[in-house]
């Protein structure tokens, strides 16, 4: 048995959405769902398009509240905070990378590496210490100054990871990471976030249809009608 204190509890986790074209008829997306994770732990969400995947991580991170249900982490129940502490409890806690970087075109690797510190309103010189030495540990040394716009699709994505991090986050978060990547590219992700994980230390949650991404997790879920009917590994 685990019996490490969890980081993360969802309790009866309820979220839905008016469904299209029928009046006053919703789409339950997720219905009683019940999680924990501890830290260190690295978990993929798996199941079919449309299931619900995106959504628990979307309210997992505090990008959107559930209908019904609780959110602990560390004991403390997230969403009775209003939405300028969510902003706040995101910057310091969550760490996103997402299926599309949404890296900013006209800034470098580092500047887009040190926005989340700068955003916090940290010390630039602190930021830029810090964001330096995440892109060399993610293999992207000489690459630093370069626009991400000049970087190939296995680059920007490392950068949006060396991003998620920067800032040290208890949790990432990863919705599809490595979708538009070739074989060899998600390889090389699949790799890093495994070694990021161990040394950061941070609970890991990836939504993937790459059952080989999947594999590298230690926990994998599988959603079914909007709760997880199964557990593996």
């Amino acid at each position: 048995m685990d019996d490490r204190a969890p980081l993360i509890q969802i309790e009866d986790l309820h979220k839905g959405y008016p469904a299209p074209g029928r009046d006053g008829e919703r789409l339950e997306i997720l219905s009683g769902l019940d999680l924990t994770l501890a830290p260190g732990d690295t978990l993929a969400v798996v199941g079919a398009s449309g299931i619900g995947k995106s959504t628990l991580l979307h309210i997992l991170g505090a990008l959107d509240r559930p209908d019904r249900g609780r959110i602990l982490y560390e004991g403390r129940d997230i969403f009775k905070m209003d939405n300028e502490g969510l902003a706040r409890f995101r910057n310091k806690t969550i760490g996103f990378v997402f299926q599309f970087h949404h890296l900013l075109p006209e800034f470098t690797a580092l500047e887009n590496t040190m926005m989340p510190g700068l955003i916090r309103g940290m010390e630039r010189k602190e930021v830029e210490a810090g964001a330096q030495a995440l892109l060399d540990r993610v293999g992207l040394k000489n690459r630093c100054f370069h626009r991400v716009t000049d970087l190939s699709g296995g680059e920007q994505q490392r950068v949006a990871l060396a991003r998620a991090l920067v800032l040290k986050p208890r949790v990432l978060l990863a919705d599809e990471p490595t979708g538009n990547l070739d074989r060899k590219n998600s390889r090389q992700v699949h790799d890093l976030l495994q070694e990021l994980n161990r040394e950061f230390e941070m609970a890991m949650v990836v939504v993937t249809h790459n059952m080989e991404l999947a594999a590298y997790m230690s926990r994998s879920i599988t959603l079914v009608n909007g709760d997880a009917a199964q557990a593996e590994r």
